[in-house]
């Protein structure tokens, strides 16, 4: 990536920051309450490295694969020591729980009992807690990823018992079209029934949408176009 190239994604990365800040303003909320997930999949390590050098330190990634690769070549230490942490926020393959549970920090796409048993086994069998997020299904497609919001309270009281799991919160996407504000808006109040032990990350918002969701209570986005551009 050429210097022009870091310099370009420095000023993406201060305008999104921006907006953040100035949705959560208008919220009245402190923007220091948000964190931002640069979503780095289909984008080459040497983006990522600039997005680190630029103070970046929070990334999702889609396949367990192309993060191992970003991993091995990355690290999870910045420059100035600083700890770079890995978000799954794709769907999960059970062939590939394993590798997820030794590669990221934190898997935000727990949809499904058997996929949480699997990942507790394996987390508890390699010596660690996972934090994971339960996605839910906003749209009306029940062919998207995520569990049913009828289902997902009952969902979320198995994951917290799942041994090897730590519940941290809920994960949605808005529909591609229409307006997003209701379905965060019904994620937020889903996210406001969980115990408190449970309520630590509300993931909503991504490029095209994340002012809303951060002025209807995210306390994480994930966003990937309006930093990078777009994907090779």
């Amino acid at each position: 990536m050429s210097p022009s190239d870091h310099v370009g994604f420095a000023r993406r990365l201060s305008l999104v920051r921006e907006r953040i800040a100035a949705a959560a303003r208008r919220a009245g909320r402190d923007p220091g309450e948000v964190l931002l997930v640069a979503v780095s999949k289909r984008h080459p390590p040497e983006a990522v490295a600039a997005a680190i050098a630029a103070g970046v330190r929070d990334f999702g990634e889609n396949y367990v694969q192309e993060a191992q690769e970003k991993v091995a070549a990355l690290g999870r230490r910045a420059a100035d020591g600083e700890e770079i942490r890995w978000h799954l926020i794709g769907a999960l393959q059970a062939n590939k729980a394993r590798a997820a549970v030794r590669t990221f920090d934190l898997v935000q796409s727990v949809d499904r009992d058997d996929l949480a048993r699997r990942l507790g086994r394996i987390a508890a069998e390699e010596g660690r807690t996972l934090p994971v997020l339960v996605e839910v299904n906003l749209t009306p497609d029940p062919s998207r990823a995520g569990a049913a919001p009828e289902e997902a309270p009952a969902l979320c009281e198995r994951v917290a018992q799942t041994p090897g799991l730590e519940l941290r919160g809920l994960m949605g996407m808005a529909p591609f079209a229409g307006d997003p504000r209701p379905h965060f808006a019904r994620l937020r109040e889903m996210f406001g029934a969980l115990p408190d032990r449970n309520r630590r990350i509300l993931s909503m918002g991504m490029s095209g949408d994340f002012e809303v969701a951060v002025e209807e209570g995210a306390t994480l986005v994930r966003v990937g176009t309006a930093l990078f551009g777009p994907r090779g």
